[in-house]
């Protein structure tokens, strides 16, 4: 598992311990990779349109290829969901 954001490499640290994660976190400033998995977009808060990441997790198989893509997903309950896709796959 990997996680990247925009946020710098400093910010990530301190989230890593803060939650206690065991995986990298990446940092994408200009959030280069965000646009090529089409993870940044438009997205809408308080009634005003943006640009923005939009939350995404990609399944990357052993072989380095994408698997299977999640795209605008909500924090509450997805890992779970993708979990139990991947027992499913197994």
């Amino acid at each position: 598992m990997i996680g990247i954001s925009r946020d710098t490499l400093k910010s990530h640290a301190r989230f890593r311990e803060r939650h206690g994660l065991t995986f990298p976190l990446l940092s994408d400033p200009d959030h280069s990779f965000h646009e090529a998995c089409g993870a940044w977009g438009e997205k809408k808060a308080c009634g005003k349109t943006t640009m923005g990441v939009l939350r995404t997790t990609l399944v990357v198989g052993p072989d380095g290829r994408v698997e299977r893509v999640y795209p605008k997903v909500r924090a509450r309950g997805h890992a779970e969901r993708v979990l139990q896709d991947l027992k499913g796959a197994g």
